[in-house]
């Protein structure tokens, strides 16, 4: 699908409703810089709360306004196999250019169950699949052994690991195919990743950042690991900060200190703290973001 830093890119919302304007500035401001994928309605763009008219709604904004410059892959996971399916024949149907499936949550399941889910939605479609672990938001992991049995369905091209554990992503490398991506699911954990194997990483950092993430990489696949090194480490702190609360909190409120979207999100989730918010807003100064 691509290597190097796509974004988890969020979504903007404007009096309760789906910001199309401030997303079309965004993704403008991603392809302008460099980013090689846009990662559409994951974990970063509160998916969750959303009906299926407003996914629709944001997928065609992002196809559109994407005019196929760099591939649309678009969170279609659910904790219900069905729903999933749904929402990966919509994704299809609209024209995206891969899928990304979060683990099963909150009634979670067995590793058989785990391998049947992912294999009923990677047959529904013809699209490209990536599987996606993040056991901190769903509290199942998805083991080593899934990976490769998943491998093995002709469609299922990777793993966004942000299990946030490297001997796990080792052997993930160790037993899959060569040509199976492994994605970093964690902005601090970029370089990490790469040097188990990875291909790169699903950011949410992008969006703020999205040359330097992007920057990052490519020192890195071109051999220049000490630079690759230095940027991880520069953008430590602020990549700790945007995850100092519920993600994407954080993310959003510097995009609102950049001037890109309103400070809205959807209930649960609520504005950042005042305190974390003057720490981000100090950093970026420090980083000249803004």
């Amino acid at each position: 699908m691509f290597k190097g830093a796509g974004v988890a890119i969020v979504t903007p919302f404007k009096n309760g409703k789906f910001d199309k304007d401030g997303y079309e500035r965004l993704i403008d401001f991603q392809i302008e810089n460099g980013t090689q994928a846009l990662i559409v309605l994951g974990t970063t763009g509160e998916a969750s709360t959303l009906s299926y008219e407003e996914r629709e709604e944001v997928i065609r904004t992002a196809i559109e306004k994407n005019a196929k410059r760099i591939p649309i892959i678009v969170g279609t996971g659910s904790n219900c196999t069905d729903v999933a399916v749904k929402y990966t024949k919509q994704a299809e149907e609209l024209g995206a250019d891969g899928i990304l499936i979060v683990t099963p949550y909150y009634n979670k399941c067995t590793n058989k169950g785990m391998i049947a889910h992912f294999t009923a939605v990677a047959n529904a479609t013809k699209l490209p699949v990536i599987l996606y672990n993040v056991p901190g938001r769903t509290a199942v992991n998805i083991p080593p052994d899934v990976v490769v049995a998943m491998s093995k369905v002709e469609n299922v091209i990777g793993v966004k690991e942000a299990s946030g554990n490297i001997s796990q992503i080792l052997e993930i490398k160790r037993l899959v195919p060569e040509d199976f991506m492994i994605y970093s699911g964690n902005d601090d954990q970029v370089i990490p990743i790469y040097a188990c194997g990875g291909h790169g990483v699903i950011s949410v950092a992008s969006n703020v950042i999205p040359k330097e993430m992007q920057h990052m990489c490519e020192a890195f696949m071109n051999g220049d690991v000490e630079e690759a090194l230095r940027l991880q480490l520069k953008y430590k702190r602020f990549i700790d900060l945007l995850f100092c609360e519920v993600n994407p909190i954080p993310v959003k409120a510097a995009l609102v200190e950049m001037n890109y979207i309103e400070n809205e999100l959807r209930l649960p989730l609520t504005p950042m703290e005042e305190i974390n918010r003057n720490k981000l807003a100090e950093e970026m100064r420090k980083l000249n973001i803004i």
